[in-house]
């Protein structure tokens, strides 16, 4: 079989036409009876988006960085918090991006509504940045202790008598759009956005079988990255990193083999297999379930990808108090991400459960949260979400308790340090995207600029 880091171009396909040489994403998922249980995974999206090099000062320009701020940030709809953060009335998220913040609150009637977090009176912010809490009876400004009620309506002016100028319905807090998505609650400081329901594309339909809203928060991290938050996030958008980066997976993952999928504006995806081999590679199953880290024989006729998902449905279902028997092969095993514009990945997955989200904290730094979404154990109630670990940017991910995929962070995390380095030292002014592999890439930087038109 051709080694994939030598198969040479194929001059009669098409720009954006080719392909890793040997077995597709599509032809390993349907050859498993267990995936038509899952079929989104069944579907392939792709588009040739051009092939031209993206410049380095999108990421690296003051301007274009200041540009987003007025252009994009509150334009967009971004996840804000679970409602398992705030599952009571009176309990409080507090979500920022740039100069922006919002106050995410669940009322006595059970909405959950968002507030522009800055007092009418003289601005002062209702809450810190990025705190949370709960029992709040109504939003009181720590500065003269004006309050409201948690549906945002006027409850009290101290001195009223100095304010005969205030008209009760016309002082209430400014309110801005919230949804509810999945369990994540999104906020849109854009008052005359389109609905959430647009935004998300095939989210909605993809995501409907896959149940993240029975799923709780396990761990939480945030950790600040070197770099612009776009080259970050775009980190993560590819799987062709594998190779250099995780080599010690390049024998059991389908890492070049990766489906990268368009759906959309706002909504692209890929889908790695593991536990796969690499198809260009001459490996037995037994070869390929001995680099799994197993050591007895597999059982004739069956696949090292079927028996390892085999091993963690039971594995996991245990440990986490949860049947798992009728999870797909590829749900229970593969990396599926999907990103939504501008700043959120989503993994439906069972072994690999990640969110992400990416916030910018000026133009060479961004906060890196992850959120990792165990299933609730059957028949028992909801554990509380897992308090955020802060991790400065040399903190490593192995100092977080319980945290299976902390050595791969690390890994994916130390690149940015050179790249940030690279982008801002290069002669050359832009990088040049493989066609396929890196066209979400692409498909993120048209978006973007459809905002940055709307000036």
């Amino acid at each position: 079989m051709m080694n994939v880091l030598t198969a040479p171009a194929d001059p009669t396909l098409k720009k954006g036409e080719a392909r890793c040489p040997g077995p597709s994403t599509q032809d390993l998922l349907r050859s498993e009876p267990s995936n038509a249980r899952d079929p989104a995974l069944l579907i392939a999206s792709d588009a040739f988006l051009g092939d031209e090099d993206l410049p380095f000062s999108r990421y690296t320009s003051q301007t274009f960085y200041e540009r987003e701020l007025t252009q994009l940030w509150p334009k967009v709809w971004q996840w804000a918090c679970r409602e398992e953060h705030i599952p009571h009335p009176g309990d409080f998220y507090t979500y920022d991006i740039g100069p922006y913040s919002a106050l995410v609150i669940r009322g006595d009637d059970g909405e959950i509504r968002a507030f522009v977090n800055a007092c009418p009176h003289r601005g002062m912010a209702f809450t810190d940045a990025g705190s949370q809490g709960s029992g709040k009876q109504f939003i009181r400004c720590p500065f003269h202790g004006m309050s409201w009620h948690l549906d945002g309506s006027l409850k009290e002016v101290p001195c009223r008598w100095d304010f005969p100028h205030i008209e009760d319905t016309e002082f209430g807090l400014d309110e801005i759009p919230c949804e509810e998505w999945a369990g994540f609650v999104f906020i849109n400081f854009d008052r005359q956005c389109g609905p959430l329901s647009e935004y998300l594309g095939v989210l909605p339909e993809h995501f409907k079988d896959w149940g993240l809203e029975d799923r709780f928060v396990a761990v939480h991290t945030q950790k600040v990255l070197p770099g612009n938050w776009k080259m970050c996030l775009e980190g993560f958008l590819e799987a062709f990193h594998v190779l250099a980066t995780h080599p010690e997976v390049i024998h059991t993952a389908s890492w070049a083999n990766t489906q990268y999928d368009l759906f959309g504006p706002t909504v692209t995806r890929f889908l790695q297999t593991v536990a796969t081999g690499n198809p260009n590679i001459e490996q037995s199953q037994q070869e390929i379930y001995r680099l799994l880290g197993y050591q007895d024989e597999l059982p004739a006729g069956v696949s090292a990808r079927e028996r390892h998902a085999a091993i963690q449905r039971a594995k996991l279902g245990q440990q986490w108090g949860t049947d798992l028997s009728e999870v797909s092969t590829s749900l229970m095993l593969d990396s599926i991400e999907y990103h939504l514009f501008p700043n959120a990945c989503f993994f439906p997955g069972i072994q690999i459960p990640l969110i992400y989200r990416f916030r910018p904290m000026g133009l060479d730094a961004c906060l890196h949260e992850i959120m990792m979404l165990q299933p609730v154990p059957d028949q028992q109630p909801r554990p509380l979400p897992a308090q955020p670990i802060k991790l400065g940017l040399e903190d490593s991910y192995t100092s977080v308790p319980d945290f299976p995929l902390a050595k791969v962070l690390d890994q994916d995390t130390e690149n940015f340090h050179r790249q940030w380095a690279g982008m801002k030292a290069s002669l050359k002014k832009g990088q040049t995207l493989a066609n396929y592999q890196e066209a979400r890439i692409r498909s993120f930087h048209r978006t973007l600029d459809g905002y940055m038109a709307r000036a």
